[in-house]
């Protein structure tokens, strides 16, 4: 399934929502999200912001993909979630053929919110599954256990048409074959949708600090690569199809509201550290949640920065975008959609990039090699 870049006109208006939660229980070691832990105390003027900033876009406003990410947006209290769907839904009416995806946590989903997200038109959850071993889970400073998260995925599958799942490989002492147990699992269970992530320690996250005093140790890169590659192997064997470097999804089940970002299509966002793209103008929130309630409950911005891309800047965005995904660009789309010719902008960063073998020119396609896949995120740079 090939999907074209979106052109710049086609992308003022932006068919596609994101409400960023930023909160949890508690904050996870190698987490460094916008997010706030144990601060349910502030839900309630969050809500009150969200409402305000909701408004200065006309309403209501039709869309084909609604997502909310965190955080932890099932962390919510039944009643304040039901306020934050109503909201959403008012101002921001489903199209036909909508995806509304909501990022879930284990330990909190009950049955309750469930049946509120289902009766309010959420029809996929993404499950932050990341293990379904409890010492890996454990390391991780995750709330759940793999009890949970089975309990959880089952009920999902039985009540919304779509179940995806996130894992993370590479977690300090993992070898290739408990790995592959956690795919395994996943796949068993019914996922429409993989996201599989190689564990990173951020600077400012425990896990980082941890790291600096011996007290975690990396899992060599040899081993994360075939952790990686094994992840492909058996979720293609399973009929999943690897779509963008990091996620994979059965026939017709990729992420809609991610594929409009890759394609270059404008997206409204909401919360803070919620970054938008609005009619080639991107802004980003303030990461603090306190910070972007008392502005927004003001009346002030709540932006913190704000850029207007050059053609320039936004056809190279859109071209490490483009060659993240699996099937890669047909530099012709590219050219029309952009106004620049691939090799105006990266001549010998391609060229190079193609004698080493980490990209290849094939039916029309520039697209990344294997061996391109294994190191993709050096690849980027080179681009910019």
């Amino acid at each position: 399934m090939t999907r074209k870049l979106i052109s710049p006109a086609a992308a003022q208006t932006p068919h596609s929502v994101y409400v960023h939660v930023p909160f949890c229980l508690r904050r996870c070691g190698y987490c460094n999200f916008t997010l706030v832990a144990g601060r349910d105390d502030l839900i309630g003027d969050y809500l009150a912001a969200i409402e305000r900033e909701m408004e200065t876009v006309a309403a209501p406003h039709q869309v084909d993909t609604i997502f909310y990410g965190g955080g932890t947006p099932t962390h919510l209290p039944t009643p304040h979630l039901e306020q934050l769907l109503k909201l959403t839904i008012d101002r921001f009416p489903p199209a036909e053929g909508y995806e509304w995806s909501v990022e879930a946590n284990p330990a909190d989903l009950s049955d309750e919110k469930l049946d509120l997200l289902a009766q309010y038109g959420v029809n996929r959850i993404s499950l932050g599954v990341q293990s379904f071993r409890d010492a890996k889970l454990e390391l991780l400073e995750r709330d759940h256990r793999a009890a949970d998260a089975i309990d959880a995925a089952q009920r999902v599958r039985a009540k919304f048409d779509r179940l995806a799942i996130d894992l993370i490989f590479a977690a300090p002492g993992e070898t290739v074959d408990m790995w592959r147990d956690d795919v395994r699992q996943a796949i068993d269970l019914g996922a429409d949708h993989l996201s599989t992530y190689g564990l990173t320690f951020e600077k400012g996250t425990t896990f980082w600090n941890r790291l600096l005093h011996d007290d975690l140790e990396e899992v060599d890169e040899e081993v994360q690569r075939e952790q990686y590659l094994a992840g492909i192997e058996m979720a293609s064997a399973a009929g999943f199809e690897h779509y963008e470097v990091s996620n994979f999804a059965r026939p017709d089940c990729r992420c809609a509201h991610n594929e409009n970002y890759w394609l270059g299509g404008g997206y409204y966002a909401f919360g803070p550290g919620a970054a938008r793209y609005v009619g080639g103008r991107r802004e980003t929130n303030h990461r603090s949640t306190t910070r972007y309630i008392q502005k927004m409950l003001s009346g002030e911005s709540a932006v913190a920065e704000a850029e207007e891309l050059t053609p320039e800047e936004l056809a190279r965005e859109r071209l490490i975008f483009g060659m993240r995904r699996l099937e890669g660009i047909d530099p012709t789309d590219f050219a029309a959609a952009t106004g620049f010719e691939v090799d105006q902008l990266a001549a010998q960063p391609m060229h190079d990039l193609e004698s080493h073998g980490l990209i290849e020119r094939i039916s029309e396609r520039i697209r990344l090699t294997r061996a391109g896949l294994l190191v993709s995120d050096s690849i980027w740079p080179e681009l910019l």
